[in-house]
C-alpha cells in the first residue's frame, strides 16, 4: 500500500477524501499532515489558488518522502474584482474565523443590489511527487 500525504490538519478533509479513494477502490494509505507534527504548516505566499495549493503539495512530498496532495480554495464576488479570493479565511484580518470573515464581506456588500452579488467558489488541487515533479500540468 503507498502512503499519500493530504498537506491539511483539517480532519474533515481528510476523512472525505479517504471516502472519495475508497469509493474509487484505489488502495492508498492517506494520512493528514497531522501524522507529522513536526513539520510546520505551511505559508500560502502565492498570489493564485494553485500556486499556494503548490507550495503545500511540495513542501509536504519533500518533507515525508511521499507524494502529497494539496488544495486552496476561497470564494470570489464577482462585484469585489474576485475578492476575497485567495483571501477568504483571513479576509477579516484573522485566520478561520468564518464568522467574522462573514460579516465583513456582508457588510461590504450592504449597499449592492441582490442581483449584482454574484460570486463562486474556486478550487485548486495540486500533487506533488517527493523528487519534485507534478504529474499534473494545468494552465
Amino acid at each position: 500500500m503507498h502512503r499519500l500525504i493530504l498537506a491539511t490538519r483539517n480532519a474533515n478533509k481528510v476523512t472525505e477524501l479517504r471516502a472519495i479513494l475508497a469509493d474509487a477502490g484505489l488502495d492508498v494509505e492517506l494520512v493528514g499532515a497531522d501524522a507529522y507534527p513536526e513539520i510546520p504548516d505551511v505559508k500560502e505566499t502565492g498570489v493564485t489558488f494553485a500556486e499556494n495549493a503548490l507550495l503545500k503539495a511540495h513542501a509536504l512530498a519533500r518533507a515525508t518522502g511521499h507524494p502529497a496532495v494539496a488544495d486552496d480554495s476561497g470564494l470570489c464576488v464577482d462585484v469585489l474584482g474576485g475578492a476575497p479570493g485567495i483571501f477568504s479565511a483571513r479576509w477579516s484580518g484573522t485566520h478561520g474565523d468564518d464568522q467574522a470573515n462573514l460579516d465583513l464581506l456582508l457588510a461590504q456588500l450592504a449597499d449592492i443590489a441582490d442581483a449584482h452579488r454574484t460570486a463562486h467558489f474556486a478550487c485548486a488541487a495540486a500533487l506533488a511527487l517527493p523528487d519534485g515533479t507534478e504529474p499534473v500540468s494545468y494552465t
